[in-house]
């Protein structure tokens, strides 16, 4: 009897112990004890390892089930007592903290010693689900002092680990030798791997709360593959991963994690998880201008937070709740009082990032009103974040100085405080190492550099107006990728990437089952983003050149940069060294007819050469056309033009426009990568021909390329694979590829080019140490780009610009292979005969049939391709 009753208790203990090593193991040990004989502390203790290891697979109505068990189960006043401090954590987590702080503080009188320190720490956990951080931090000190006082390592590295996760929150943590760090090194001695790796994903999250994104990014993709290795599922880290998406912002991805976060959450019964992730989707919403969705799931977060007693998380939804309101239009005094009151609410409950946001929007609804005064005393507080947080929030309180000086009628210094608040977020740029982070992080900059640019355009000055466009325009150019060409992570993963899409589109082809594949694909291009992402950045952004800089380069050449002020398109042209300010009418109109032009070109190319199609084209063309050039045409002339679009008119086939035919037009995102592509000088190995599979066509292009281009280097068939392209691209003066081409509107960066082992994305290139002098790209939509917040561009073109091309041709419509070719020739022709890029285009277009004049698919063949970078 005694010997059964040593292995019993020893057993229940043991599954205990395993809780946070092996979850599914404690649970078999523990399900052992109570098939057996055991008695009532050794059932109490085995329901309380299933209880617990329950929570770690987050079962949390089982997780309840097995706790109250546990109470219930024995009359012993410490096991009931440590039962109900179980239990308590577990409500905590299903969102019923008044009961949980009921459980855990009924437990606290009945322990001692280690026990208490077990309370004490529980008891934090829930009083930091209710938002009271400091009555929390509090109770996790102690627990940290009782630990340290009764030798136990695990209690004090649990506790560590939650005060560093809280202090991180509030943005309070110390660095490397912080609470975090010394709880996953002392779970590591403890051999918990599952417990080390949540305080080493804790400290991504702190990471990130630093500002290094780049870091929190590669330790979360670090633990999810431990996560993965341990088999445990951990949906509510989705919050922490749209947190970190939020901060860049990736905007798209935080809104598909946010909903993946609620679907996993509601699905799995975390109730004070979903409440957390419902405010998640409602701050995406927010952001994506889905005001509706803002709405409602700004509303259902607070709902379930004022019925969790979680006041100070309510207070922020209710802070998403009014902005949406006041982005929705909303204009009246009750909004501004509520908003005032939030934003007072937020700032002593320790959320000051959305605080400062609030009183910011708070003060501009003010001066709606005629509450200049008001709005005055706001800007005033808001200002005082320009000294401290991260660089957002640092750039937001010198937006909110900027605005209190235009108030007052000081604009001179408006201007400072604007240009300080974009040189806090230079600095902020330089530390995203990945192309992808650099252009996404462009949205910081849009109120401080559009508020300049009206203080410009009001003082009809077009040299501030070109300073303040260059300021903000296209700064992932201004800055070499920082991204590691030997990474053998991300090499390897771009390899599987490449294997798996050429078997994805050979089983769509044959009509094979492709689902599994889809899946794959996807999951590798989530490891591919991560690791890009996860980079360190680094080096000086250039300062964006003035006209003085810019006439000597130009010559004999006309800059037309475009820019956006309010709902109207303006537009600076630079000729012999004077800028003029011209209006170009609606933005809006503008766009509208431009995708209606390209609708019309593509139409050409895919379903004919009808008459109305013609007239068709040749009529938005000539809409475009006048609104675009006509309040310029005098100061054009016949000279050559440098064209520095914005937003949906970077898709312009430029050539098809009346003004463009005939003219050698080059395109560039901003004049500071004109300048800079300008001043290269290319490297001068022999050209590069590629061609890819499945395209005749371009097998033929290639073959006759090569007799314009001596000296060329071919590669076809089986030898035109990924890594040998890429290999022959370093250091070449001049690469032709045709070959199908695929952009990718949700991720540029995976557009592609198809090759003989499958298809080579953006990703890729991003790895030449010696990028080509000159690329042609014969191939289909490879001069798309996507367009994120500040004109900053993500695709090809981005990426050989960004690397140190000096210029590309590419096709940003559809085009037919078999009237491709004989425009390629002639453009190679008049290249080598020495014309420069965009001169010989010009010249290919207009004898090919792309002219004013010219009709049909061959028009839309020759208007399809653009010249990028220096021409």
């Amino acid at each position: 009897m005694a010997d059964r009753a040593v292995s019993g208790a020893g057993a229940a203990q043991a599954a205990l112990d395993a809780v946070q090593r092996y979850p599914h193991e404690a649970i078999t040990i523990a399900r052992g004890v109570l098939a057996g004989p055991a008695d009532a502390g050794e059932r109490s203790t085995a329901e309380r390892a299933i209880g617990l290891a329950l929570r770690e697979l987050n079962d949390l109505p089982g997780a309840l089930r097995h706790l109250r068990r546990a109470v219930r189960a024995t009359d012993d006043p410490r096991l009931r007592a440590l039962a109900r401090m179980s239990l308590g954590y577990v409500l905590a987590n299903a969102g019923r903290t008044t009961a949980a702080l009921r459980a855990v503080t009924l437990a606290l009188p009945l322990l001692t010693g280690a026990d208490a320190g077990r309370a004490r720490m529980q008891r934090g956990v829930v009083l930091h689900y209710r938002g009271r951080f400091d009555e929390a931090v509090r109770d996790y000190g102690v627990a940290v002092e009782i630990a340290q006082r009764e030798g136990d390592l695990l209690l004090e590295a649990r506790a560590r680990n939650n005060r560093g996760l809280l202090n991180a929150h509030r943005g309070s943590g110390r660095g490397r030798d912080d609470d975090l760090h010394r709880a996953a090194a002392a779970f590591g001695r403890l051999g918990l791997d599952l417990a080390a790796a949540d305080a080493r994903w804790n400290s991504g999250i702190a990471t990130g709360q630093r500002g290094d994104v780049a870091g929190a990014l590669r330790c979360f993709a670090t633990v999810d593959a431990e996560y993965r290795r341990l088999a445990v599922p951990r949906p509510a880290l989705l919050l922490d991963r749209f947190e970190l998406l939020l901060s860049v912002p990736l905007i798209d991805e935080a809104v598909e994690v946010a909903a993946t976060a609620v679907t996993e959450l509601r699905r799995r019964g975390m109730a004070s998880d979903l409440a957390e992730a419902l405010l998640a989707r409602a701050r995406a919403a927010l952001l994506a201008g889905d005001l509706v969705t803002a709405t409602g799931a700004a509303v259902a977060a607070r709902s379930r937070f004022r019925r969790q007693g979680r006041r100070t998380w309510a207070t922020f939804a209710r802070h998403v709740e009014l902005r949406a309101g006041y982005a929705q239009g909303v204009r009246s005094p009750a909004l501004l009082a509520a908003m005032v009151r939030t934003a007072d609410q937020l700032d002593a409950t320790g959320w000051p990032g959305p605080a400062l946001t609030t009183r910011i929007e708070a003060a501009q609804l003010a001066v709606a009103l005629g509450l200049t005064g008001r709005a005055g005393g706001l800007l005033a507080v808001a200002a005082g974040s320009r000294r401290r947080g991260t660089a957002p929030r640092r750039a937001q309180g010198w937006y909110a100085l900027a605005l209190h000086r235009r108030l007052d009628g000081d604009e001179s210094g408006a201007a400072r405080a604007l240009r300080r608040g974009l040189a806090v977020l230079d600095g902020h740029r330089t530390s995203l190492g990945a192309t992808e982070l650099r252009a996404h992080s462009g949205t910081y900059g849009h109120e401080l550099a559009a508020e300049g640019l009206d203080i410009a355009v009001r003082r009809g000055a077009p040299v501030q107006v070109l300073a303040w466009a260059e300021r903000w325009r296209a700064n992932a150019l201004r800055m070499r990728p920082v991204s590691p060409p030997q990474d053998p992570d991300l090499a390897t993963a771009l390899t599987e990437l490449r294997m798996v899409s050429a078997a994805l589109e050979d089983a769509l082809l044959t009509g094979h089952p492709a689902q599994a594949l889809r899946r794959s694909q996807a999951r590798l291009e989530q490891r591919i983003r991560e690791l890009a992402r996860g980079v360190d950045g680094g080096g000086e952004l250039l300062r964006p050149p003035g006209v003085r800089a810019l006439a000597p380069a130009l010559g004999d050449a006309v800059l037309l940069e475009l820019v956006t002020h309010g709902d109207r398109l303006r537009a600076v042209l630079l000729r012999d060294g004077r800028a003029t300010l011209h209006d170009l009418g609606p933005l809006a109109e503008a766009v509208r007819v431009a995708r209606l032009h390209r609708f019309g070109l593509r139409r050409l190319v895919t379903t004919g050469d009808g008459a109305d199609a013609r007239a068709g084209v040749a009529h938005t063309a000539a809409m475009l056309d006048g609104q675009l050039f006509g309040p310029v045409r005098r100061r054009l002339g016949d000279r050559p033009l440098v064209i520095v679009p914005v937003g949906a008119l970077h898709a312009v086939p430029w050539s098809g426009l009346p003004t463009c035919a005939g003219r050698a037009v080059t395109v560039v995102p901003s004049a500071t990568a004109w300048l800079r592509a300008a001043g290269r000088v290319g490297p001068a190995g022999p050209p590069v021909l590629v061609a890819g599979p499945r395209l005749p066509a371009a097998e033929d292009e290639v073959r006759q390329l090569g007799a314009v281009l001596p000296g060329s280097r071919p590669l076809t068939g089986s030898a035109a694979t990924a890594d040998a392209v890429t290999g022959a691209l370093n250091g070449t003066g001049l690469a032709h590829i045709a070959a199908h081409g695929r952009f990718r509107a949700d991720n540029p960066l995976f557009s592609t080019l198809e090759l003989a082992d499958g298809p080579l994305t953006a990703y890729e290139l991003e790895r030449l140490t010696s990028p080509p002098g000159c690329v042609v790209l014969s191939a289909c939509d490879s001069g798309r780009a996507g367009v994120r917040p500040g004109d900053e561009v993500m695709g090809f073109t981005a990426v050989l610009l960004a690397l140190g091309t000096r210029s590309l041709v590419a096709a940003v419509l559809p085009v037919p292979a078999d009237l491709t070719t004989a425009l390629m020739l002639d453009l190679h022709r008049r290249m080598r005969a020495g014309a420069g890029p965009a001169v010989a285009l010009a010249g290919a277009q207009q004898a090919f049939g792309g002219g004013e004049g010219g009709t049909g698919a061959a028009h839309a063949t020759a208007a399809a391709f653009v010249c990028f970078g220096a021409g």
